[in-house]
């Protein structure tokens, strides 16, 4: 999906599908930040659709790992700044108002992962501005075998995506993601598979690593779902 699959994702996920989020995270933003904000950094921005809608109202920075993923966003927001880059220890030398991780979040394997991203998150983060992410798989609300299919269509290409959810063993802090896209184009089907390993954390090992970082925590329910989302204030005074 990062990488040579990366041009379905522009076919199988729009950027209105995430208007919802990014105007999520502006208000989380702008109701607990003490100071104005006018910039935001974008951790694991992907292909950019969140960014899409945040532009709006911010400046965005944008670092993702994937370079397919890059090149996808520069193209739908060539007015934004993009950067390629590790969110576990990219440092821009820079500050921002606020700083979000959405999704990508997710490939945070071990406490380690997380809190070397919330250092990060730290580090670029002026005082007063606050972190918003959210935890997407929880121990609390995982559902095992969780299969979702969803279909889209973009000129001759016809392309279903079925994405299953299963944990292996229940005593790491770890769950698979399979992908199975079904890609039809000129009368021929051919279908390509995709493997992912995601973390997956207890709700309290997010608010202590969160803590620990510096962080001042509120814990939020994501609209419409059962995980939580965090909006991490860092002090003025720090």
């Amino acid at each position: 999906m990062y990488g040579d699959l990366a041009w379905l994702w522009p076919i199988i996920s729009t950027p209105k599908d995430y208007v919802s989020e990014a105007e999520f995270f502006f208000k989380l933003i702008t109701k607990h930040s003490s100071i104005s904000v006018k910039t935001i950094l974008h951790l694991g921005c992907g292909a950019g659709h969140i960014d899409w809608t945040l532009k709006k109202h911010f400046r965005i920075t944008g670092v993702d790992l994937s370079g397919d993923m890059l090149a996808l966003a520069r193209r739908l927001n060539p007015d934004v700044r993009y950067r390629q880059g590790d969110m576990r220890t990219v440092r821009l030398r820079r500050t921002f108002d606020a700083v979000v991780i959405a999704d990508s979040i997710t490939y945070m394997l071990s406490e380690a992962d997380l809190k070397k991203a919330f250092a990060t998150a730290w580090t670029h983060l002026r005082p007063g501005g606050v972190f918003c992410t959210y935890s997407e798989q929880t121990r609390e609300h995982f559902e095992q075998n969780r299969t979702e299919s969803t279909r889209r269509a973009r000129g001759d290409v016809e392309v279903t995506f079925i994405e299953n959810t299963f944990d292996p063993n229940p005593g790491d802090t770890t769950c698979e993601f399979t992908f199975v896209f079904l890609i039809k184009r000129a009368g021929k089907v051919r279908a390509e598979t995709d493997h992912h390993l995601v973390g997956l954390f207890g709700i309290e090992t997010w608010l202590r690593l969160l803590r620990e970082a510096g962080f001042e925590v509120t814990q939020v329910r994501y609209p419409g779902e059962t995980f939580p989302a965090f909006v991490c204030a860092k002090p003025r005074k720090v």
